[in-house]
């Protein structure tokens, strides 16, 4: 078990669950024990195993599931929230999230089928829309089994600057458009969810607005990573691996990282291709069939990016996007 750390006016506990995930050795969770109360930042996953470590760090706080007072959640990925129901199956206790996390965890019907009928379209006009029918089936499933794993609670609603067991929140949105980042600004101290990891690479996934605009994915993570440089912290507390010290350094290489690739995309482009779908093949090989999602949501989230610098432009042609250099 992690041995808990003290701070000023508080004590962290983290758990520590080894990850199923491929490149990614822990995930992280934290219990934070204040004077008189008790909150949760991120609840693991769904697991027997995970409920446990939760249960033996209860132990060692001297309490149990029915003395938590708060649950903080940093977004909404399964590997973030998995313990939540089985928490509140025990204790209704407040949930607190970014608005853009109330319903993807609450499976709003309304917005799966937005966000269904919007990757239908992306990948049409990427030019990629024979490669979306493992997705569409999952996403076409998950609207089908919603009543049965939706969030039954209500949820609290927090951004930018707002307060909650004595931390600040800070909006870090590219990973997720609900990522944010809690504070002890004091301590020189924060957790941030999977903003920035150590030893493993973070993805700026392509995801709709509740709007249905499609969000600048890899524009927010790079403002999210300045974000984390600019904050006066000492440590981040991060959803897997080990806790980073070295900030600054790590943020400069993560942005270095994204400015190689647009770089390659820029070459590839020159070349000739212009679709979006032939450039992720070109780019990534064999993981275009393998992990088409993954793969195709970086390289949108890229080519906005590089649109969004005036270095590329893009035209329609029978509905599918083509681009140039600019």
């Amino acid at each position: 078990m992690a041995e808990a750390i003290r701070q000023q006016t508080y004590t962290i506990y983290p758990i520590i669950q080894p990850s199923d995930y491929p490149a990614l050795k822990t995930i992280n969770f934290y219990l934070i024990q204040r004077e008189g109360g008790l909150a949760l930042i991120d609840a693991g996953v769904d697991t027997d195993a995970c409920m446990k470590l939760l249960e033996n760090t209860l132990e060692q706080a001297g309490a149990e599931i029915s003395d938590l007072d708060a649950i903080l959640l940093t977004h909404h990925h399964e590997d973030h929230a998995g313990l939540v129901p089985r928490i509140l199956d025990i204790k209704d206790i407040p949930v607190y999230a970014h608005r853009e996390a109330v319903p993807r965890l609450k499976l709003d019907r309304g917005f799966l089928e937005m966000r269904l009928e919007f990757f239908r379209r992306l990948y049409s006009e990427m030019g990629g829309g024979d490669m979306g029918a493992e997705r569409f089936a999952r996403l076409e499933q998950t609207i089908r089994e919603a009543p049965r794993h939706a969030l039954q609670t209500e949820i609290n609603e927090i951004g930018e600057g707002d307060q909650v067991f004595g931390f600040e929140v800070i909006e870090t949105p590219g990973h997720s458009p609900d990522s944010i980042t809690f504070l002890d600004a004091a301590g020189r101290t924060a957790f941030t969810g999977d903003v920035l990891i150590d030893g493993s690479s973070v993805n700026a996934i392509i995801d709709p607005a509740l709007s249905g605009s499609r969000l600048p994915s890899v524009s927010q993570q790079r403002r999210s990573l300045e974000r984390l440089a600019g904050l006066g912290a000492d440590i981040l507390y991060t959803g897997h691996h080990e806790p980073i010290r070295n900030i600054e350094e790590l943020v400069r290489d993560r942005i270095s990282r994204m400015d190689r690739k647009c770089e390659k995309l820029l070459k590839l482009i020159g070349s000739g291709i212009s679709v979006p779908a032939r450039i992720t093949e070109a780019y990534y090989r064999d993981l275009y069939r393998t992990q088409f999602p993954l793969v195709m949501s970086e390289i949108i989230g890229h080519l906005d990016y590089l649109e969004e610098q005036g270095k590329i432009t893009k035209t329609s042609d029978e509905g599918i996007w083509h681009y140039h250099p600019a």
